[in-house]
Parts: C-alpha cells; sequence; structure tokens
C-alpha cells in the first residue's frame, strides 16, 4: 500500500510540538558526542532496562529483558501512574496479545504472600495491605523484584511469547486497563528477530488434517504409496456392510482423490487355480509400479495396476504372519510363526530358513543387513544377521511377556527398530540398546518413517471397547523426530478409529506432506495434509527517514496454506493497534511525516492454523534537511573613511535551511559601528575604533578582515573564539547523528 502525503497511516495532527522536542533533544546529543573521545564505542547492553507504557499512562520498567538466566533470573520492577483503586498482579505470563488476559503465569495469582515469583500491589488502605500484599507508593507507585524462569507453572517462555506484566488482580480479572507488557526472552531467544508471536499457536506449529475419506476399497488393510508411479496400493478385505460387492484383492487408487484406478481380486490358491482372496500384508514395491503381496493363507503374489488377476505362488508349511523383501530383487523374506525363509517368488523355493525360539513379525533394515524379528509372547527382541542368516543378539522388550503385539518397524535412517506394544513404542538403537520409551494413551498399531524430513509416524488405536473407561472410540495420530524423539506436530485425533476389526495402517508421502491412515472398523482411508503456522522469514526492523520520505517496511511468512498480511500500526506505544487500511502486501509503502514519529508497526500473517504477528518495529521522523550544510566564507571587509562592513552574508545550513544575513556598520570615527549584527552561529558584533574596524560575520559565512590602526578589537573576541569551537563541535556531531541515521534508514528499508 503506497499512502499519498500527507496521509500516511494512521498520521494526528499535531506533529510539530514532537518534531521541536526531537529537534532539540537532537542538538543536546550533538553537543554531548562532540565530547567523546575518539575511536571510543558508543553500544547497548542487552540488559538495559525497558520501560513500557500502559493504556492509563502507567510506566512499567523492567531491569532486564533480554539473556536471561533460564533456571532463574531476579528482575526489578518498577512502576508508576497507577491507579489507586485496583489491586494488581506483577509476573511473568505468557503474553496473548492487546485485550487479551495475560495468562497463564509463573507462579500463578499470588494470594499468600510468600511467592517470589509474582508480588501483589493494592491500594494504600486495602484489608491485604500487609503480610500478603503491598501497597502502592504516592503517584501509583511500587518497585518489586521478583524471580522468573523459563518454564514453570504449565508455562513454557520457548514456546510461547512472555512478558514481564502488570495486570488487574483477582478481585477485577475481566480488566484490563492494568495490563501494562515487556517482551522478555531467555538465553538463546531473540525477540522481535525472529519467528514472531504466534497468537493463538506458537509460531510454525506443525499439524494435520482431514482432507478426505476414500471409501473405494473395502475393509483396508495394508498400504504402500509406490515410490515411482506414485499410486496408492491398498491392500484389503471385504467388508460386511457392503454385502453386495466382495472387495478382496488389491486396490490401486489415485492418491489425489481415492477414485479406483485397478482392482485385482484373483490370485492362484493352493492348486494354482485363480479365486478371490484377500491382500494382507504388502511387502514392497515392484520397479516402476506394481507390489509384491502376501494373500492368506500362504499365497506370496505380485500385480500392477491394470492386471487382471495376480502371478503367485502357494507355500508349504505354516500361515505367513509377515514378509518384507529379499535380499535379491528376486526374494522375500517370509515368517511363517517363529520360521523365517528367504523365499524364490518365481518358484517359491526357500533358499534359507532359520527357526527362532519364538515370534510372528518382523522388520528388515537391508541397509545394515539386519532383521528384527518379535516374540511378544516371550517379551523379546531377535537380531538376525540376513549376511549368515544366524542370530546375532537378543534384546528383552520391557513390561515382560505377554505384551499386546503392535508393530515392529525400522527407521531406514538411523537403523532404529519400533516396537509397538500395548499402550507405549519402544525405540532400540541398531545396536539393541533401547533409547526410549513413548507412552500413549491408545494402542501403538503402526509406524511409518519420512527420511526427508526425520520423522516418526504414529497411529494409535482406541480398544473399541467402550465398557473401558479408557476407551473413548477414537484413534490418535502422532509425529515423533527420530533424532530427539521430541513431538513434532499436534496430535491428531482419528474418530472411530478403533481395533475391534482390526489394526490401521500408515503411508506417508515423502516430505510429509501427505499421510494415509486406515480404519479397518469403518472401512476408510482417511487422507491427511499437513499445515503449519504462519513463521516470519523475513522480520522488520527500526528505521529513521525524513519529513516526506518514501520509506517500506517489509516482512514475510512461510507456512501452509499460505498466509495472508495485513499491516498494522500503533500511535501509543504498542498498547492498541489497528489495521492499516488497504496495506495487504509484504511491503507497507507510505510518505513519512513528522506526526508518526515514534509510531510502531508491525505485520500479522494469518492462515488456517494460526496467526503469527512480528515484532514491532518503530519509525522516527526527523525534520528534512533544507540548504547547504556551511553557508558561504564572507568577502574582505571594505575599511574605507573609517567604515567597517562586512564582506558577505553568514548562513546556516539547518533543519529548515535557514539563513541569516552578517552585520554591518558605518561610523565616523571614535563611534560605535551601529548594530553591527551577528551571523547566526555565533557571528561576532562589527565595531568601529578610529581606522581600526573588525568586520563581523556568521560563524558559518566566515569573517571578514579587519583593518586597525592602534587600537583594534580583537582583545574583546575570547567570547566569540569559545563559541567558534563549540559551534565546530556540534557540527561534527550532527554529522555523526546524521550518518547513523541515514545507515538505519536504508536497513530498515530492505
Amino acid at each position: 500500500m503506497t499512502s499519498t502525503p500527507g496521509t500516511a497511516p494512521g498520521t494526528p495532527p499535531g506533529g510539530q510540538s514532537r518534531l521541536r522536542r526531537r529537534a532539540g533533544t537532537a542538538a543536546v546529543a550533538a553537543l554531548l558526542l562532540a565530547g567523546i573521545p575518539v575511536g571510543a564505542a558508543v553500544s547497548a547492553d542487552a540488559g538495559t532496562p525497558k520501560t513500557a507504557t500502559g493504556p492509563q499512562g502507567q510506566k512499567l520498567t523492567v531491569s532486564a529483558t533480554t539473556g536471561l538466566d533460564p533456571a532463574q533470573q531476579k528482575v526489578r520492577v518498577q512502576g508508576g501512574g497507577y491507579g489507586l483503586t485496583t489491586g494488581i498482579y506483577v509476573a511473568l505470563c505468557k503474553d496473548n496479545g492487546d485485550n487479551r488476559v495475560p495468562s497463564p503465569c509463573l507462579g500463578g495469582a499470588d494470594m499468600s504472600g510468600g511467592s517470589k515469583t509474582s508480588q501483589w500491589i493494592v491500594p494504600p488502605g486495602d484489608p491485604y495491605e500487609g503480610d500478603l500484599a503491598q501497597a502502592f507508593g504516592p503517584g501509583g507507585t511500587f518497585d518489586v523484584e521478583i524471580e522468573i524462569a523459563q518454564k514453570g507453572d504449565g508455562l513454557d517462555c520457548a514456546e510461547v511469547a512472555c512478558s514481564v506484566v502488570t495486570r488487574a488482580d483477582h478481585r477485577a480479572a475481566g480488566d484490563r486497563t492494568q495490563d501494562v507488557r515487556i517482551p522478555v526472552a531467555f538465553a538463546g531467544q531473540d525477540p522481535g528477530d525472529g519467528g514472531g508471536e504466534g497468537v493463538d499457536v506458537p509460531a510454525g506449529t506443525v499439524s494435520y488434517r482431514s482432507a478426505a475419506d476414500f471409501t473405494t476399497a473395502g475393509k483396508p488393510l495394508d498400504l504402500l504409496l509406490h515410490p515411482d508411479s506414485k499410486k496408492l496400493y491398498v491392500g484389503a478385505d471385504n467388508l460386511p456392510d457392503t454385502a453386495d460387492v466382495d472387495e478382496r484383492g488389491l486396490h490401486v487408487l489415485n492418491p489425489e482423490n481415492g477414485a479406483s484406478e485397478s482392482w485385482i481380486s484373483q490370485a492362484p490358491g493352493s492348486t494354482g487355480a485363480l479365486r478371490a482372496s484377500a491382500a494382507a500384508r504388502i511387502a514392497g514395491p515392484l520397479p516402476g509400479d506394481g507390489v509384491v503381496y502376501n494373500y492368506p493363507l500362504r499365497g506370496i503374489g505380485s500385480a500392477k495396476s491394470g492386471d487382471e488377476a495376480a502371478t503367485g505362488v502357494w507355500l508349504a508349511g505354516s500361515t505367513i504372519t509377515d514378509i518384507a523383501p529379499g535380499t535379491t530383487p528376486d526374494t522375500v523374506l517370509v515368517a511363517q510363526g517363529a520360521t523365517l525363509s528367504e523365499i524364490e517368488r518365481a518358484t517359491g523355493t526357500a533358499t534359507r530358513s532359520l527357526t527362532l525360539p519364538g515370534g510372528t513379525q518382523f522388520a528388515a533394515d537391508p541397509e545394515r543387513k539386519a532383521l528384527w524379528y518379535t516374540d511378544f509372547t516371550a517379551g523379546k527382541l531377535h537380531r538376525v544377521d540376513l549376511a549368515s542368516f544366524t542370530v546375532s543378539g537378543s534384546f528383552d522388550l520391557p513390561g515382560g511377556p505377554g505384551g499386546m503385539a503392535g508393530f515392529t518397524e525400522t527407521d531406514p535412517a538411523t537403523g532404529a527398530v519400533w516396537v509397538g506394544v500395548g499402550r507405549s513404542v519402544l525405540v532400540f538403537d541398531a545396536a539393541g540398546t533401547l533409547v526410549k520409551t513413548l507412552l500413549g494413551k491408545d494402542l501403538a498399531r503402526d509406524a511409518a518413517f519420512d527420511t526427508a524430513s526425520g520423522r516418526a509416524y504414529v497411529v494409535w488405536q482406541d480398544g473399541g471397547d467402550l465398557s473401558d473407561p479408557a476407551n473413548d472410540n477414537n484413534g490418535t495420530l502422532t509425529v515423533y523426530g527420530t533424532e530427539d524423539f521430541a513431538v513434532a506436530a499436534k496430535d491428531l485425533s482419528l474418530p472411530g478409529n478403533h481395533s475391534q476389526a482390526g489394526a490401521a495402517s500408515l503411508a506417508v508421502e515423502p516430505g510429509g506432506a501427505t499421510v494415509f491412515v486406515t480404519s479397518p472398523a469403518e472401512g476408510k482411508i482417511t487422507k491427511l495434509v499437513r499445515q503449519v503456522s504462519p513463521l516470519v522469514t523475513r522480520a522488520p526492523a527500526d528505521l529513521t527517514a525524513k519529513d516526506g520520505e518514501e520509506v517500506a517496511i517489509r516482512a514475510e511468512a512461510e507456512g501452509t496454506p499460505e498466509p495472508t498480511v495485513r499491516w498494522q500500526v500503533s500511535t501509543d506505544d504498542a498498547q492498541t493497534w489497528k489495521d492499516v487500511e488497504g496495506a495487504t502486501e509484504s511491503a507497507l509503502t507510505f510518505t513519512a511525516r513528522t506526526a508518526q514519529d515514534g509510531y510502531r508497526y508491525r505485520a500479522e500473517f494469518r492462515n488456517d492454523v494460526g496467526t503469527t504477528r512480528t515484532a514491532a518495529v518503530t519509525l522516527t521522523v526527523t525534520a528534512a534537511t533544507g540548504g547547504d550544510t556551511g553557508g558561504d566564507v564572507g568577502g574582505n571587509g571594505d575599511a574605507s573613511n573609517g567604515a567597517g562592513s562586512t564582506g558577505g552574508d553568514g548562513s546556516t545550513g539547518g533543519d529548515g535551511g535557514t539563513q541569516s544575513s552578517g552585520g554591518s556598520t558605518t561610523g565616523d570615527s571614535d563611534s560605535t559601528g551601529g548594530s553591527g549584527s551577528t551571523g547566526t552561529s555565533g557571528g561576532s558584533t562589527g565595531t568601529s575604533d578610529g581606522s581600526g574596524a573588525t568586520v563581523g560575520g556568521g560563524v558559518a559565512g566566515g569573517t571578514g578582515t579587519a583593518a586597525t590602526s592602534g587600537g583594534g578589537s580583537l582583545a574583546a573576541t575570547g567570547a566569540t573564539v569559545m563559541s567558534v569551537t563549540l559551534a565546530a563541535a556540534g557540527l561534527v556531531g550532527a554529522g555523526v547523528l546524521v550518518h547513523r541515521r541515514a545507515r538505519r534508514r536504508t536497513e530498515g528499508a530492505l
């Protein structure tokens, strides 16, 4: 948005008085700068106290606001101008923005008088004055210390924006007129230069939402998103609710909309004849397109989209309980209870076999030539070396024998094995050491990994028995980091996904933008899409401009869906904000006016997930500079007939480009030269003494030549010399200020 001159965002009348005050301050600063030794550095201490102004003119000051000790930091909090009819709390709280109560707070609301994390201030004579609270001083003042920490009492300032605040006490909880906030940051944080303040959720919060339900594949049992063809393969059984159609088989769906592209319902049975067969487990993809899968009871088949029937072999022995790709392209690894075999897909011949003490399922790690075999009944996890096809280690599953079987999956990136047992997930590293136990409120049923983002996706399924108080009929999707095991996205509830009709399974698109989750009980596949609340990637910076100068304040953010932006302005030191009309682009461009000096601006980014605001930045507007920095040098004084005259004008290059003329006198001998004028910056008065003449001129305009005969007046110019020295120093200081402001303006406009 671009505003026309004189109509910049939020401009009120009466800006000139502020300008005059700032000009005076700049002049004093210039003289002070002249006294700084060459090479001296001027810097701001990160711990410098900060002050904020409240909605009723209250002043709040905090002794330190950045680089605070996360474990504990004592800060001094001072206030003034508070009303003497309302009590307040002083505390560290989550900053929820304008007109919203700061909450939760460290230490809660102190009503005991013994808290060190908050203080209670009350009007003089209040019933609580004394042991529980202290009274305001004259003028609504107070001076207290509080001890704050990064985390505690439900507050985590590493996750949310926090401020030291004042707020009305519990007797006036809805009163927002006492809210005064000063943002703080603990060591490692940098407010205003990072991701901004998440208003409703932390900036950059990842979550998933349901985008569609696919009901075109019967009762889904297993999923695979083909890495080459990008088609969604679904192993399915028949859904009893659709008695008119037998949906058993291998379904191929369009992952965008769930439309059926192919359905392979026939596979060879024990005699080799084709028959309707469910697809129980998908072993892995075939090159280009298609999958290898297990069909009950002992069939190993392969098919791709468009095939009329699967090709396959029927194994001897017991029922297949798990299947995975083999060590060569033409083989598969098959579990038939406690027996592990590598099978040629074309013939069904076992090339090698191994019988373990017990178990039913496994997870292969081809990268490390390892296979992890799980015996839930005995509470054991066995590691098989695929090169020698021997057991290379056995490990206990915590919780002992008899744990409810869930899943066994390996992380391709790290080699860690994740085992779902009952309502927990046990994570073992590649050496078999238990490194993490993740607890859930439901049954751990399946896991999938996205190596691109380093995320593990776990589906937890409700038990489905509503007579059990632990059950609510709803499952959960949880996302974890595979390095630190921290939750990497908001948990997503999966209503109706329970285990009474079969275990849920997962497929994750590379990068994690889309996740597919089966619900056998409901006969559907839910497509989930990732969404991210706005995260600021380019924060605005304070900037300085001259009156009438075009300025641009810029901010950018990323998020999913793409966030929109609107700019806001505050004319009262960030206590209240209003939208800048029409300002919905990444750059806010307008003509700066002196009336806007001290205004604060911020960008607010929104999408369906949340709202994030940038830290507020301050606009400083100085007067426009006119004229030259220094005036012209005066000409030689004309000394004829005893008359003293200035040889030129003295002019100054002040902010307004003003000029003043030098003094001029004409007189007889022994006469004072009238009213010799003084140049703007310390000019001296011209005088005449007989034939001697001193020509006065402005400092910036130079000094006229003096012709003296006998008694000149240079002895009386000591003050003038001093004025020249101070003025020159002032100009040097002003030059430093101009240089610094110009640099800030350049940086702020980027």
